[in-house]
């Protein structure tokens, strides 16, 4: 049941871009079509994933180990930002087609902070591995969810009459504003 409710509070509840303000900069730029959306989200998931299995472990067994826990902020980027770079060397070796479709995606997720975010999180929220796991991938389909639904309505906004001084990203943060009410109508439920 424990699992449930990291699933639906990550996703829904405290949305990692609606809700909690991480991941803005991908969210209004890589959202004018869904298709890209739907590649920025696979990405999102599959790092923010990665990373929090890799800090997670850097914090238990290297960080508290050592009394060394304020280091963790520069610790963490340090370490997305090179398993971005491995994951994404590992691609281009191992599977030309998929770093073909994530290629633009990977180096835009390393400046991404919905990634240090999750990490930070999962070992403020004291989760333990699983619950981590659970909680960034859930998180990240939060993520990908909100920047697949935005993508639609931006679509959509662009066949639409919109006044000249709200064209572009004006209509695009009040439309944000306008999705992130509707996901604050999830709260009461966890």
């Amino acid at each position: 049941m424990e699992y449930i409710i990291i699933i639906i509070s990550a996703i829904f509840v405290n949305n990692i871009v609606l809700a909690q303000f991480l991941g803005i900069c991908p969210f209004v730029g890589v959202s004018n079509k869904i298709s890209t959306s739907i590649g920025m989200g696979g990405a999102v998931l599959f790092v923010i994933t990665l990373s929090t299995i890799v800090t997670w472990l850097i914090q238990t067994y290297v960080l508290n180990a050592l009394g060394l826990h304020f280091l963790q902020t520069i610790a963490f980027i340090v370490v997305i930002a090179s398993l971005v770079q491995m994951v994404e060397i590992i691609l281009k070796k191992v599977s030309p087609a998929l770093y073909s479709a994530l290629g633009v995606f990977l180096p835009l997720i390393s400046t991404n902070c919905a990634v240090l975010g999750v990490a930070i999180l999962t070992i403020q929220k004291e989760y333990t591995l699983i619950e981590g796991v659970v909680f960034s991938s859930s998180t990240a389909l939060g993520f990908g969810l909100a920047l697949v639904i935005f993508a639609g309505i931006r679509e959509h906004l662009d066949l639409m009459e919109v006044p000249k001084g709200m064209r572009g990203v004006p209509i695009a943060l009040v439309t944000a504003g306008i999705l992130a009410l509707a996901f604050m109508g999830f709260t009461g439920i966890v």
